[in-house]
């Protein structure tokens, strides 16, 4: 394995900053629920075409992609009960910022990468980092107890699906197929468990027509930050091939501080001392991984 270099750092922000976007997207909507819902039906959408072309991936690796999705539904469930208990701008930032440090730690007995002190110091780095960047406020916490348990939630339940899907797609390359093929299958078949409980969730409240309305309005958008998504996780998986999965997961997760200079820069939001303090730490802890 090649291990992080300087070229795969780049690509896996240049990810992480696609990962923001879509967020930033889903940030910047009257109704977060229905356009995060919006997002991933129309990155399905995207990725159907894409996928009839590349093909399928290697049978070996559909055990994988089938366990992903079912976690998968467990992170939608959380994903909602989050979002109904607390903002976006508090749940996000745990979710995806906790989540390489639980992956960091099932690294050693679940895919025989042990993290070496440098690779602990920059993931714990990150982690650090994220919390100061994305919990601008973070004494109101403790006041959403409902939203912080789904957000740490869907914490375990995001390091479990990727350490799945690190595993899966390297044994997808090991039997000769292509990182893109697991990843297109994944987001067709991952395209329809949310958007059908957000529908559900809709019509039982008397508010099913609106989800059609909002798409005609919103599916343009939607499809480029359905795109974006894709090409994240694209750029995610292949890089687990090439560099341990921890250190990547790590390296992802910077997407909580493109999302806060996309809210600073797009929606005049406040970023800071608190975050400028956190941006340094993330930067000390992206150069510990490369130097690990």
């Amino acid at each position: 394995m090649a291990g992080l270099t300087w070229p795969l750092v780049a690509l896996v922000l240049l990810g992480a900053l696609l990962h923001a976007g879509w967020n930033a997207l889903v940030k910047s909507s009257g109704d977060k629920p229905l356009d995060t819902a919006l997002v991933h039906f129309m990155g399905a959408v995207v990725a159907l075409p894409l996928l009839l072309w590349a093909g399928l991936p290697q049978p070996q690796s559909l055990p994988f992609i089938a366990a992903s999705l079912a976690v998968h539904i467990g992170y939608y469930v959380a994903l909602a009960g989050a979002y109904q208990h607390g903002d976006l701008g508090l749940t996000y930032p745990i979710m995806r910022g906790f989540a390489p440090l639980l992956v960091a730690l099932a690294s050693a007995p679940l895919l025989g990468e042990a993290p070496s002190a440098g690779a602990w110091a920059g993931i714990v780095g990150i982690t650090v980092g994220v919390a100061m960047v994305g919990l601008a406020h973070p004494g109101q916490a403790l006041h959403h107890r409902k939203a912080l348990a789904f957000a740490f939630a869907n914490a375990a339940i995001i390091a479990v699906y990727t350490v799945l899907d690190g595993r899966g797609v390297r044994v997808e390359v090991a039997h000769g197929g292509e990182a893109l093929r697991y990843i297109l299958l994944l987001f067709v078949l991952d395209g329809l468990p949310y958007p059908l409980l957000v529908l559900l969730a809709r019509r039982r409240s008397g508010r099913g027509g609106e989800v059609l309305a909002y798409a005609r309005r919103r599916w343009g958008l939607a499809a480029l930050g359905g795109s974006a998504s894709i090409g994240s996780y694209a750029i995610a998986l292949w890089a687990m091939t090439q560099a341990p999965v921890a250190s990547v997961a790590a390296l992802r997760e910077t997407s909580v501080l493109f999302a806060a200079l996309l809210g600073w820069w797009l929606l005049g939001e406040r970023f800071g001392l608190q975050r400028t303090a956190g941006t340094a730490v993330i930067v000390g802890g992206v150069v510990a991984l490369r130097l690990a």
